[in-house]
């Protein structure tokens, strides 16, 4: 299939800017995969829609707040530095803004000090490997001076920065939120629990690579960016009990998707696994896990919307997408969700 395939108009005006006021209240699309047909509810129904016996399955990965302000050593000009990747020994590889300011061997400052940093190496596609030097504990002074790294397309302020972490995120690591989870509250995953639908987690830090375009007009063509996952025992169990049981899985997320159908995939069936993953899916993949996806809406021509093609078949895909914008559903992260099975 060609990249062009999977574009859809979409107006500015639906790209979501800030979350909804409460987390469970946006808007649910849901979407039988089988006939097609649709429903209009709002999350706090899924509820309604999981059944006993059902497993959800979610990412608990933190978002670092990895984007960070300071200025040259020597120069005072203004630098932006965004923490992509932990590399060992308070070395990370960063992408820095301007790029020219941030040649092998400069030095820059954040915060008055609580944080310094000088530029190792230019790697591969021009990112920067940058040893970082601080006094106590590095992600405390991260969290005092960082601010959230938001995707492009989200242009206005966050105020509280908490409503770019799922409730349940527990290991810091991701560049960006997996989104479908932050529709869920607290009370909500009890209710949950109460009706006999278990929950567990995987652990996959989002890169930034999330947000790549597919520039390729032929998608076989694409490259995808690699991504650590980790899916404990007790996951593990939880799934191949449901299973058994005759329950769904319910993927939270195409990155939590993307983590079981890796281990699936590459290991011939679901077990503990600890690992990288550049898996690609769209359509023509054959699902060997989940039974059942929450998402939110994806960027016209992205992966994302390459994956639910895949699960939900195209024509499908495509026509509820149409009528989400119809409809003036929100779009991306802060947006709506909708839930297919």
């Amino acid at each position: 299939m060609n990249k062009s395939d999977f574009y859809y108009d979409l107006p500015q005006s639906l790209i979501a800017q800030h979350p909804s006021q409460q987390r469970d209240h946006s808007r649910l699309l849901c979407v039988n995969r089988v006939t097609g047909a649709l429903e209009h509810r709002h999350f706090y129904d899924i509820l309604d829609k999981l059944q006993s016996g059902d497993c959800l399955i979610l990412n608990n990965t933190k978002v670092l707040p990895a984007r960070i302000f300071g200025i040259k050593d020597g120069t005072g000009a203004k630098v932006e530095f965004l923490l992509l990747k932990n590399k060992g020994d308070d070395n990370w590889e960063v992408i820095t803004g301007p790029g020219k300011r941030a040649k092998p061997g400069t030095s820059f400052t954040f915060e008055g000090g609580l944080l310094k940093a000088e530029v190792l190496d230019v790697l591969e596609g021009g990112n920067r490997l940058a040893h970082f030097t601080y006094d106590g504990n590095f992600y405390e002074v991260l969290d005092r001076i960082g601010q959230m790294p938001l995707p492009p397309y989200i242009t206005e302020k966050l105020e509280d920065q908490s409503r770019y972490q799922t409730v349940y995120s527990r290991y810091l690591g991701s560049a960006a939120a997996p989104t479908a989870g932050l529709h869920f509250t607290k009370e909500l995953l009890q209710k949950l629990e109460e009706k006999g639908v278990s929950i567990g987690y995987v652990t996959l830090h989002v890169g930034l690579g999330t947000f790549r375009p597919v520039k390729e007009e032929d998608i076989t063509q694409h490259i995808m960016h690699s991504e650590h996952y980790v899916l404990p025992p007790e996951t593990a169990d939880l799934i191949n009990k449901t299973k058994a049981n005759g329950g769904r899985v319910i993927s939270v997320g195409t990155t939590s998707c993307r983590t079981l159908e890796s281990v699936a995939t590459f290991r011939g069936k679901i077990e503990a696994a600890e690992g990288d993953t550049d898996i690609f899916i769209y359509p023509g993949y054959e699902f060997k896990c989940i039974d059942g996806l929450i998402t939110n809406f994806h960027l016209p021509e992205s992966t994302l919307i390459m994956l639910v093609s895949a699960f939900c078949g195209y024509e499908n895909t495509m026509h509820f997408y149409k009528v989400a914008v119809e409809e003036k559903y929100r779009f991306f992260s802060f947006g709506d969700a909708c839930f297919i099975a």
